[in-house]
């Protein structure tokens, strides 16, 4: 995904603003994994979501979202600890633990609140973590953020990969 109008550079260039960079992020083009067991909490989650532009797609346990992942990796993934089948715990630590899906963002999103829970939700590579009842606009907002970062990411990449390529006189 290599920018055809990169920033310009140089010291007569004039600095580039948040705005600039949120200007080229396509949310668009982000994809959300949203994993709950209840048809309630999907509902909700995906109803918060719908105003940030990204395709969001749900999973209602861990082994059905571990599936969703393989099939096609999402930007983010909210996860709900509690499930069936595969816990979020155990699904985040096994994509964490696969060097093609470690870089996903994962969101704990769960009613469990202890200090405990957390540090074990940090533990198994959650990057955040929300309580129920969730807040629209903290969601929202850590959300954008996380996604903001994938795509700058994923930016990077192809920007290397096109500075190695010019390098090997393609």
């Amino acid at each position: 995904m290599a920018d055809p109008t990169p920033f310009p550079t140089g010291p007569d260039a004039p600095p580039f603003t948040e705005a600039d960079i949120d200007s080229r992020l396509d949310m668009a083009s982000a994809a959300i994994l949203v994993v709950d067991d209840h048809e309630q909490n999907l509902e909700l989650l995906q109803a918060y979501l719908e105003g940030l532009g990204c395709a969001v797609r749900t999973a209602r346990d861990g082994l059905e979202a571990l599936h969703s992942v393989e099939a096609n990796p999402p930007d983010l993934i909210l996860l709900d600890v509690m499930m069936p089948r595969m816990s979020g715990f155990q699904l985040a630590q096994k994509l964490k633990a696969d060097p093609h899906y470690r870089d996903i963002p994962i969101v704990m999103v769960t009613a469990l609140s202890e200090v405990g829970d957390v540090e074990r939700a940090v533990e198994c590579g959650a990057d955040d973590f929300l309580t129920k009842p969730v807040h629209k606009v903290e969601l929202t907002t850590r959300v954008k953020s996380l996604v903001r970062v994938r795509l700058l990411k994923r930016q990077l990449e192809a920007a290397m990969r096109e500075l190695r390529r010019r390098e090997r006189g393609e």
